[in-house]
């Protein structure tokens, strides 16, 4: 029989197609999904049969790539990569929902994978190592978050034939081994995602997709997030001391770090975006052979926080502010003065004020950077 085709630019009801979806899978069908990528094939991760259709379906041998494990996000990945390192779960911060599929270690005896049926933990973890993923799609991101556990997913072609980036593309290539299609027209990317195996230390691109490897050693780097509240005095100087200290210990140039993984940032809660540093904080760091004529103020942002591994801000309140506005980033934000005490703002007090403020930065951050793992 012909597989169900629903277009959903043209749905009524967009919960409507996702129930549909969600029962289908849930009943051990197959599902074509639109992705940012291309199209996907998708089987219920607890259903053995339906698992081993989509094998088929596929065509695939036994020497080709395993499944995909979709997840709904970088938390819920934790459930699956126990032991997922800094590095792993940084990119997937960073990238999911998004166009990266993840393979990690699959090394915890604590691991959700250790409950799915025997022939799909075949299918998905068959070398110790298991490809996840978040999808960008909304459609998949609702059936994701009502489907009692993940799905089995994999690019909706037969193996060795090209990707499928419409709807009818999916349906020439499989024809009625599937049961429902969603058709949401061209792929936006039109590619598939690249995927990245994390080791201890580093990661491999084993397949370049939509984002090249140099992003992502950008998405991989160490982010360091100072703030305060206007960045133009202590949020600025404690960039540009950490941005010294940090190359001092990794013996290269400050310009250079990006270059060696690690990226220093600095904003302020109630910046104004493009303004100039502090005269006295430009004096103060200029006699110590720092430089912060070039510095340009900016707003904190919720991509800032999401993207940054260390939030320093330098008061109690500034803590609290970030913390009531994006309250998951709790794990990663800590005062930047070692004994939880606040920084005060030199704002407007003479040149001594500065000094002893920068010297108070420059104490914490010596005491903060010889804690790094760099």
């Amino acid at each position: 029989m012909p597989p169900r085709v629903i277009d959903v630019r043209s749905a009524d009801d967009l919960r409507d197609v996702v129930h549909l979806a969600v029962q289908a899978l849930a009943e051990g069908k197959l599902v074509a999904f639109p992705t940012e990528t291309v199209y996907a094939v998708a089987a219920s991760a607890l259903d053995s049969d339906a698992t081993a259709r989509l094998l088929a379906a596929k065509r695939r041998k036994p020497a080709q790539p395993p499944l995909t494990l979709a997840v709904k996000s970088a938390d819920d990945a934790l459930d699956y990569v126990p032991r997922m390192n800094r590095l792993a779960q940084r990119i997937a911060r960073r990238c999911w929902p998004g166009p990266i599929t993840l393979v990690c270690s699959d090394d915890h005896p604590e691991s959700v994978l250790t409950q799915l049926p025997q022939p799909v933990r075949a299918a998905v973890v068959p070398s110790g190592t298991v490809g996840l993923r978040v999808p960008k799609h909304p459609i998949f991101l609702d059936v994701m978050r009502m489907l009692a556990g993940p799905i089995v997913v994999s690019s909706a072609n037969r193996s060795g034939q090209p990707d499928s980036q419409t709807a009818a593309e999916v349906i020439r290539a499989f024809g009625d081994d599937l049961q429902l299609v969603l058709d949401d027209g061209q792929s936006y990317f039109g590619a598939p995602s690249t995927v990245v195996k994390v080791n201890d230390r580093d990661f491999e691109v084993l397949r370049v997709g939509v984002v090249s490897e140099p992003t992502v050693r950008r998405f991989a780097s160490l982010v360091i997030l100072f703030v305060c509240t206007g960045n133009t005095c202590r949020s600025p100087m404690a960039e540009v001391i950490a941005r010294k200290l940090i190359a001092d210990r990794l013996r290269c140039r400050p310009d250079e770090l990006e270059d060696r993984g690690v990226i220093v940032q600095s904003a302020g809660l109630s910046a104004m975006g493009g303004g100039p540093a502090a005269m006295e904080a430009v004096d103060v760091m200029s006699a110590i052979g720092l430089d912060l004529g070039a510095h340009e103020s900016q707003p904190l942002t919720g991509q800032m926080v999401r993207y940054a591994d260390l939030i320093f801000p330098m008061t109690r309140s500034h803590r609290q502010a970030i913390l009531s506005q994006w309250p998951e980033a709790a794990g990663r934000t800590e005062l930047l003065a070692v004994d939880q005490t606040d920084i005060a703002d030199p704002i407007g007090g003479p040149p001594d004020v500065y000094r002893r403020c920068a010297a108070q930065l420059q104490q914490e951050l010596e005491a903060r950077i010889a804690k790094l793992e760099l």
